[in-house]
């Protein structure tokens, strides 16, 4: 059927759950006959998986559909827009943007070849937006679009928090967990493709488990790492109240959970938790990282912080300031708070004005970058593992990551070798210089 000759283009924004779905929308155009193609000119479909987490986020989402419609005037006959900006504002896209065809929200990416043939078929526009809540997270194929090596996988959709800042819940819906059988099946045919790294996301990672009646995120952790093939595995997005003792003990003790955690604060000062609707508070916070750092050698801490959340006094940004000082966490990105219609926060009295939100992230992000770089100098000398990514041409030497960097987000480490590496290679590497984020090093004897 000439229908399933179509090319298909795609571009998928926003985090590494939104690529997961990106994937499995590739694999069930691919496995039904379509050409997947980089090229937006020579595709019949443009599709673009959207975000929609804060203001940042939706203007790239809506300059990349307006960028993909302008292929409209030449090939491309069908532009669908789907994720987190579709599931928000599907009225208002069709409105606003009337080249964009097709519609699907968060809940529906298991529908995109249906879509496909219905508009070649009908020339109608079409919008399929489930409510967030519709169903568990479904098991569907995937088309790795990271490196043979290294893949995410999604554990659980949605989120139970409630953050007044955040959008997410009414965007993805409350929490649901995957059926742990289909997380490890899905794990074993990753491992059988070549994958060697899993890094595991969700809203909230160190909730699986407990919001429904599947086992918990230790006995996923000690599954996954029985798997063959499977040798790092990456814990991100763990709040810091889900993280107990035995969480802690499995990531100490268990060889394949590379000593990293991403566990997202967003605040330390009790007053903006409070306003946040966290459930942690500073001092809970601050044992947890000093139990976490004396039972989990060389453990690298990634966080992420708000300034300028609605209320936030000079006093608490103070406070927050000499936390970070004093705490030295190994990464931490900083963002300014972006007023989100339909949360609680958008309401709240005090908002800050935008240049002193970004005063304030000026002043905590040249901070960390003076206790990054100093971080990395204290590691000249020590043994760390790394993963091999390619080749610097420029610099004759491989470049990768060590445990403690996340692809795309993290640093890079510059390693030189005598024995030829293969992407996917994991080695021990003598770390010999440091950057602010980056490290160079030889593979050690």
């Amino acid at each position: 059927m000439k229908l399933l000759k179509k090319k298909i283009g795609f571009i998928s924004l926003g985090c590494a759950k939104n690529l997961t779905d990106t994937e499995s929308m590739l694999a069930i155009l691919s496995d039904n006959g379509m050409e997947i193609v980089s090229d937006p000119s020579v595709a019949d479909v443009l599709v673009v998986n959207t975000c929609a987490f804060i203001d940042s986020a939706k203007e790239e989402s809506i300059d990349a559909i307006l960028e993909m419609a302008q292929y409209k005037k030449e090939r491309c006959r069908l532009l669908i827009v789907t994720g987190c900006l579709a599931q928000r504002y599907k009225n208002e896209i069709f409105k606003e943007i009337p080249e964009v065809d097709a519609i699907l929200g968060t809940n529906d990416y298991d529908k995109i070849f249906h879509v496909v043939m219905r508009f070649f078929l009908m020339n109608e526009k079409i919008s399929t937006v489930s409510d967030a809540d519709a169903h568990i997270t479904k098991s569907l194929p995937r088309m790795l679009s990271t490196p043979s090596y290294s893949a995410y996988i999604k554990i659980s959709d949605g989120c139970d928090n409630f953050c007044t800042y955040c959008i997410i819940p009414k965007l993805r819906g409350k929490y649901r967990g995957r059926p742990m059988a289909d997380i490890i099946e899905e794990a074993k045919k990753l491992a059988q493709s070549g994958v060697k790294e899993l890094i595991l996301v969700a809203q909230d990672v160190a909730y699986y488990g407990k919001g429904d009646d599947t086992d918990d995120i230790c006995t996923l952790l000690k599954k996954l790492s029985a798997i063959d093939g499977i040798e790092w595995i990456r814990l991100q997005y763990c709040y810091p109240e889900n993280i107990g003792d035995k969480l802690i003990e499995e990531i100490a003790s268990n060889d394949k959970i590379v000593k990293y955690i991403d566990m997202p604060l967003q605040h330390i000062s009790d007053n903006v938790l409070k306003r946040m609707g966290r459930r942690s508070r500073k001092a809970e916070v601050e044992a947890l990282i000093e139990k976490m750092r004396s039972k989990i050698e060389n453990l690298a801490i990634r966080t992420s912080i708000i300034v300028g959340f609605p209320g936030e006094t000079q006093q608490d940004f103070y406070e927050l300031k000499e936390f970070l000082k004093n705490a030295r966490l190994d990464r931490v990105g900083v963002f300014t708070y972006s007023r989100e219609e339909d949360t609680p926060a958008y309401s709240m009295e005090d908002q800050i004005d935008e240049k002193i939100k970004q005063e304030r992230l000026d002043i905590l992000m040249s901070q960390q970058m003076d206790i990054s770089a100093e971080l990395n100098a204290e590691k000249i000398g020590k043994t760390v593992q790394a993963i091999v990514e390619g080749y610097d041409e420029e610099n004759f030497c491989y470049v990768g990551r060590s445990f403690a960097d996340t692809p795309d987000v993290d640093g890079m480490a510059y390693i030189y070798s005598k024995d030829e590496l293969c992407a996917g290679d994991i080695v021990n590497i003598k770390i010999m210089d440091a950057h602010q984020y980056d490290i160079t090093g030889e593979v050690a004897d």
